[in-house]
C-alpha cells in the first residue's frame, strides 16, 4: 500500500478519499486552490498544498502544479475523483512519466472511453449492445441529416469528446437538426475543446441504469448490480438508487455479463461505470463508460457493503481482487439525493452565501457525505453540490421513508438548496412507485409550475 497520496480535487470527493486513505494507515496530501484555503478536505488532511489562484485552469485542471505539489510532498499516486482530471489521458501519462501512480485506468482505456465515437465501436466488437446510431463522428450537417433519415427521428446529438449533459440536443424533426447542430457543436467545443459530435437513436421513454466494476491487474473483474439513474435534470442526476425498481436478477445477470465484457475488451483496471438505457421491454444499450469513481458510489456500497474507494487505492497498487463475483449481494435498498446550491423556485437559480447553520441528519442507515461547516462559504467556483445524503432500508419502501425523515432533519441556513425539490419528488406517486423514466424530472418541474399558476 501507498505511504502518501495526493488528493487532486476538491468538496465531498476530496473528503471521502481522506477518510479513505487514513482508514488504509495511508497519508493524505490535499491539493487545494486559493479559494478552497478554508475547506474541510484542508482542515482533514495530513498536509495541504496550495496549487493555484481560484479557476479550475490554473488550479485543478493544471497538470504542472498538482505534479509539482505531488513530488514536493513525497507522494506516491494521485488520486483525480470525479470531474476536473479524472479522466483526462494526457494527465495519466504525465503521472506515469513521473513515476506517480494514477488512481484510475490507464491512458489508453481512458482515452478509448473518452472518445463516444471508438468507445461505442469497441462495445459493439465487443458484442455489448449498443443505441442505434451513427457509425462514427458526423463531419457535416448533410451527413447528419442522411443518418438521421437512416435511423428515424428523434435523434440526439452528443459530443464526441465529453459527457455531463453539455452539448446535448434533441432533434424531432429535420428542422431541429439544421438548428441544433451548429449548436450542439459550438457547445462541444466550448466544454471539451472538441467539436466532433455523434448522434443516436432518441429513446424518450427509457431509464438510466449503470452497471459498477472492479477489475485488477490481473485480469480479474467482477460487477457490483446496477444504479438507477433516471432522475435527472438537464442530464444531471438528482437522486440515485441501488437496485433498480426496473431490473430483477436475470436483467442484472445479463447487464452484468455485457458491462464485463466491455471491461475485459480494453484491458480496463480499476473502478469504473458502464452506463446504459433500459427500455420497457428490458432491452438495454450501452451509451459510455466513466473511467473513475461516480458521484453516485454510495448507494453501491451501502447495500454491497464494499467500499469503492478503498479497493480503488488497493488495486492501483498492486493488490489483487480478493472479491469473487459470487460474494457479491446486494441487501436491502439504498438512495442517494444530491443537495446542490440552488434555488428551486427560481429554476435553480445558483446560490451563494455563508453556511450559518448545518445540522446533518442522523439515525439507523443514514450516512451524509459533505464538506460543510458552520461558517463556511462554499465558492462560487466550482459545481453547486453541496451534499449527498444515502439513506439505506431493508426494502425501497423503507429506505424511501428514511430518505423523507432524514431530508426533513437536514438543516442548512444561509443559502438555498435543492432539499425542498427533493421532499416534492418523494410525494409524487410516480417516483414513489418506482415508475419513472429519464423525462420524469423535466415533467415533475412543469407540473410544479403549472401548480402554482392556478
Amino acid at each position: 500500500m501507498f505511504n502518501k497520496v495526493l488528493i487532486a480535487n476538491r468538496g465531498e470527493i476530496a473528503v471521502r478519499i481522506v477518510r479513505a486513505c487514513h482508514e488504509l494507515g495511508v497519508r493524505a496530501v490535499v491539493a487545494y486552490s486559493e479559494a478552497d484555503k478554508y475547506s474541510l478536505a484542508v482542515r482533514l488532511a495530513d498536509e495541504a498544498v496550495c496549487i493555484g489562484p481560484a479557476a479550475s485552469a490554473r488550479s485543478y485542471l493544471n497538470p504542472s502544479a498538482l505534479i509539482s505539489a505531488a513530488l514536493m510532498t513525497g507522494c506516491e499516486a494521485i488520486h483525480p475523483g470525479y470531474g476536473f482530471l479524472s479522466e483526462n489521458p494526457y494527465f495519466a501519462e504525465i503521472c506515469a512519466e513521473y513515476k506517480l501512480k494514477f488512481i484510475g485506468p490507464d491512458a489508453n482505456a481512458i482515452r478509448m472511453m473518452g472518445d463516444k465515437a471508438l468507445g461505442r465501436k469497441t462495445m459493439r466488437d465487443a458484442g455489448v449492445p449498443t443505441v442505434p446510431g451513427s457509425r462514427g463522428e458526423l463531419r457535416t450537417l448533410e451527413e447528419a441529416v442522411e443518418t438521421a433519415h437512416q435511423i428515424g427521428y428523434p435523434v440526439l446529438l452528443k459530443p464526441s469528446g465529453g459527457g455531463g449533459g453539455r452539448g446535448m440536443r434533441v432533434a424531432q424533426n429535420e428542422a431541429d437538426l439544421i438548428k441544433a447542430y451548429p449548436t450542439s457543436k459550438a457547445e462541444a467545443e466550448a466544454a471539451f475543446g472538441n467539436s466532433a459530435l455523434l448522434m443516436e437513436k432518441y429513446l424518450p421513454q427509457v431509464r438510466h441504469v449503470e452497471i459498477q466494476v472492479l477489475a485488477d491487474q490481473y485480469g480479474h473483474a467482477i460487477h457490483l448490480g446496477e444504479r438507477d439513474c433516471s432522475s435527472q435534470r438537464r442530464h444531471q442526476k438528482i437522486v440515485e438508487e441501488a437496485p433498480s425498481p426496473a431490473v430483477n436478477p436475470d436483467l442484472r445477470a445479463r447487464m452484468g455479463e455485457a458491462a464485463l465484457k466491455g471491461v475485459r475488451a480494453i484491458n480496463y483496471v480499476n473502478a469504473g461505470t458502464m452506463e446504459f438505457l433500459l427500455d420497457p421491454d428490458g432491452n438495454f444499450y450501452f451509451i459510455e463508460m466513466n473511467t473513475r469513481i461516480q458521484v453516485e458510489h454510495p448507494v453501491t456500497e451501502m447495500v454491497t457493503g464494499i467500499d469503492l474507494v478503498k479497493w480503488q487505492l488497493r488495486i492501483a497498487a498492486g493488490e489483487p481482487l480478493t472479491i469473487r463475483q459470487s460474494d457479491v449481494v446486494m441487501r436491502g435498498h439504498a438512495i442517494e439525493a444530491r443537495i446542490n446550491a440552488e434555488d428551486p423556485d427560481r429554476d435553480f437559480m445558483p446560490s451563494g452565501g455563508e453556511i450559518e447553520y448545518y445540522l446533518p441528519p442522523g439515525g439507523p442507515g443514514v450516512r451524509v457525505d459533505s464538506h460543510l461547516y458552520a461558517g463556511y462559504s462554499p465558492p462560487g467556483y466550482y459545481d453547486s453540490l453541496l451534499a449527498k445524503l444515502i439513506v439505506w432500508g431493508a426494502d425501497r419502501n423503507e429506505a424511501l421513508a428514511r430518505l423523507e425523515r432524514a431530508l426533513r432533519e437536514f438543516v442548512i441556513t444561509g443559502i438555498y438548496t435543492t432539499i425542498p425539490f427533493t421532499l416534492a419528488m418523494l410525494e409524487d406517486p410516480p417516483f414513489r412507485e418506482g415508475r419513472i423514466s429519464t423525462r420524469y424530472v423535466p415533467d415533475l418541474v412543469q407540473r410544479i409550475k403549472e401548480s402554482k399558476l392556478e
